[in-house]
């Protein structure tokens, strides 16, 4: 997790594809350069020469942070023009460098060169894991001075999927908008904040979906499309349910679920909640549901004429088939 607490290093690197976690390592490390002259350079945008321009001498002596985001991105010839700057590059406090890296193979050498230069590391790691999510949802909290249940963390990581960014600015905004009196924030709380929010109709689809609730399922796709939810955002929090009913069907069933939930990386109440929903499940019909999904996320990505028309139609295969307990399923 990203300290709050960084040295103040002339170089930084961040780096790693967690967009939530480069966020905050970039706001802390600006943060601590509060007093600096600022310059921001896309890697993608940077040209030959931009970047010499940007680190030389300035006349005034003033304190600047140069920061290059995307650095996976430069063309390789601002790659070397980087890579020599930093072989002939002497400690100067007036000058603080600030590198992200979206992590893969990309730019390696450069980032080699960096870290031979003792730059300050910030590694930002997927949060794959629930307890990781959870760890980030607490920290978030603690940076804003606040406490969070363990069942509202749980609401909270679940409402929000895979979207990072989404944790990070949800909490933020709950933290603001919560009684500053009440010592802990709980899943109350977190259930207030979404209602009527367009990010939580992807999961209000994936709910009905899931419990074959055909007239449900169209009337949720329906709203969360006219409220403004991203198809890509619906499909993949179906997925998302999808996936959970995957890893629990597998596991031993007279495991308690607060046994399994380290195994699964699920929340105990996660795997309570999906056990349950696998009752209407058959034999087949995951891969059934997978299958549509596919289908559906090929057609709003412009595989097919009307995207919107293939995502409606994939929420009803899978709310169908599971209301009449899997007969169109492959076993």
């Amino acid at each position: 997790m990203v300290e709050n607490h960084l040295a103040l290093a002339e170089v930084v690197l961040i780096h790693g594809s967690e967009d939530a976690l480069a966020d905050r390592g970039l706001e802390v490390a600006l943060a601590a350069r509060s007093d600096f002259e600022r310059t921001v350079l896309m890697g993608s945008e940077l040209e030959v020469g931009r970047f010499s321009d940007a680190v030389a001498p300035s006349l005034f002596s003033e304190k600047r942070v140069i920061v290059i985001k995307d650095l996976q991105d430069v063309i390789s010839e601002v790659s070397e023009e980087i890579q020599q700057f930093l072989e002939q590059f002497e400690v100067e406090p007036n000058l603080n460098l600030i590198f992200l890296h979206a992590g893969g193979v990309k730019g390696k050498g450069l980032i080699e060169k960096i870290k031979k230069l003792k730059a300050e590391y910030i590694l930002c790691e997927p949060l794959k894991k629930a307890s990781d999510k959870a760890d980030f949802v607490k920290s978030e909290f603690a940076r804003h001075g606040r406490k969070i249940s363990p069942s509202g963390i749980d609401a909270l990581v679940d409402a929000t999927g895979n979207d990072s960014r989404e944790l990070a600015s949800a909490c933020s905004q709950i933290a603001s908008d919560t009684d500053p009196k009440k010592s802990a924030i709980d899943e109350s709380d977190i259930s207030k904040y979404y209602q009527g929010r367009v990010e939580a109709t992807g999961f209000d689809v994936a709910d009905a979906v899931i419990l074959g609730d055909v007239k449900n399922s169209l009337i949720s796709l329906r709203n969360a499309l006219e409220s403004g939810t991203d198809p890509i955002m619906i499909i993949s929090a179906i997925a998302s349910s999808v996936r959970a009913l995957a890893k629990v069907s597998d596991a031993p069933k007279h495991v308690k679920s607060f046994e399994l939930a380290g195994s699964l990386g699920m929340a105990p109440w996660q795997i309570d909640k999906a056990r349950r929903q696998l009752s209407k499940w058959r034999p087949g019909m995951i891969t059934f549901a997978f299958t549509e999904l596919s289908k559906a996320d090929i057609g709003v990505k412009g595989g097919e004429v009307d995207g919107l028309f293939a995502l409606e139609r994939a929420v009803l295969a899978i709310a169908e088939n599971v209301a009449r307990g899997g007969a169109k399923a492959s076993v």
